[in-house]
């Protein structure tokens, strides 16, 4: 992963900077990483780590803004890492940049708090893009995954609450999924932004569920994208 500089990046207007810990245990992937990060001034690496136990330690004491974690980690794997960050800090945001695709690995690592899921080998936009989504509070699954998903996992019961939804909003779920953050849903639809964060409140109420990743995920389930 090579850095981009070309790739015109914004964050959630409320955010003017974001302190990112990275934590990967390829010393190249790391150094990509850094570079192509760097490279945007709205980005400040703050610290990294080569496994997961010294993420944790890392990440508690600096409070980053956000994690890059990979799940393949000496001594303790992403997944639990990110568990146990997301219990100390549940304001910090988690990224995960794996090269793994299987669907338990997924599931975990939503299930796990991750506000996003990126693939390794992507480009230096769609790593951005998910930095992003996940920063505004959006769901944000790799199209990649997002398919293997929706290929992988059972047919939803009949009593499926996505046959509660509306029109509108199973089109501001849809783009959820996509990983679109509500002024660009906003935008996508010709709505006011806080008639977005109405229609994804009223989604979550109707499938109970407690934030957005878990929306995104019950939607794939259900073969909705």
């Amino acid at each position: 992963m090579s850095p981009d500089t070309s790739h015109h990046f914004n964050l959630p207007t409320n955010v003017s900077q974001l302190r990112v810990l990275i934590v990967e245990d390829d010393p190249m992937m790391q150094l990509g990483l850094e570079q192509s990060l760097m490279a945007h001034p709205q980005l400040q690496i703050v610290g990294q780590a080569e496994d997961g136990y010294l993420g944790v330690q890392a990440a508690l004491k600096l409070k980053p803004d956000l994690v890059v974690m990979d799940i393949g980690l000496p001594r303790l794997d992403g997944i639990a890492a990110t568990k146990q960050i997301k219990a100390a800090l549940p304001e910090t945001h988690v990224v995960m940049l794996t090269s793994h695709k299987t669907e338990t690995e997924i599931i975990a690592a939503l299930s796990s708090g991750a506000d996003a899921y990126c693939i390794k080998g992507a480009s230096v936009e769609r790593l951005l893009s998910a930095i992003a989504a996940a920063v505004d509070g959006a769901a944000y699954l790799d199209p990649q995954i997002a398919r293997q998903v929706i290929d992988n996992l059972k047919p939803p019961s009949p009593t499926n609450n996505i046959a509660n939804l509306s029109v509108r909003e199973l089109e501001v779920l849809k783009l959820m999924v996509d990983g679109l953050s509500n002024p660009e849903i906003a935008e996508k639809l010709y709505l006011s932004p806080n008639t977005v964060k109405t229609h994804v409140r009223g989604i979550m109420n109707k499938l109970a569920v407690d934030d957005r990743v878990q929306a995104a995920v019950v939607a794939l389930r259900s073969g909705l994208v």
